[in-house]
């Protein structure tokens, strides 16, 4: 049992360290970069009109930092890792969209204007994002802030 217990500690650190980690590197990369880049790429998804896609450029990359940070801390580990959730779930919809309407989207977005792979790989990557968002939900709050705030 204690092994067990163990065991969901670990998976849910880990997983809170990777989805926290890379949320905040692919923030921190679309942040660097001009916006008009990131809202190119959210255009190229022909979801949301240019104003929104630009305004949607600007926000998201801080959103996933802000994410990422409370995310590697254990800050709002649950809210945090439902948002993370959520996101990446939008993420898949526009993905999925995009394949289904053979879009010829060139960049995902996903990691700036550079980071770019096909939209099947960079599906299966968020799936197993949303994996890893689960088990931090459900078992991340080991070794983090939430546990130090709230005691043993």
């Amino acid at each position: 049992m204690e092994n067990e217990n163990r065991a969901k500690i670990i998976a849910g650190v880990v997983s809170r360290l990777v989805v926290g980690g890379i949320f905040i590197y692919a923030g921190y990369l679309k942040a660097v970069s001009p916006a008009e880049e990131f809202a190119y790429a959210i255009e190229g998804y022909k979801i949301v009109p240019a104003w929104l896609a630009l305004w949607t450029a600007l926000v998201l990359p801080w959103l996933e930092i802000y994410l990422g940070l409370m995310l590697t801390a254990g800050l709002f580990t649950r809210f945090c890792a439902a948002g993370a959730g959520l996101l990446l779930l939008g993420f898949e919809a526009l993905l999925a969209q995009a394949w289904l309407r053979h879009l010829p989207v060139l960049s995902c977005g996903c990691f700036g204007a550079n980071g770019s792979t096909s939209l099947g790989v960079e599906f299966a990557r968020n799936i197993a994002l949303l994996i890893f968002a689960v088990l931090a939900f459900r078992f991340g709050t080991g070794f983090s802030l939430d546990s130090a705030v709230k005691g043993p």
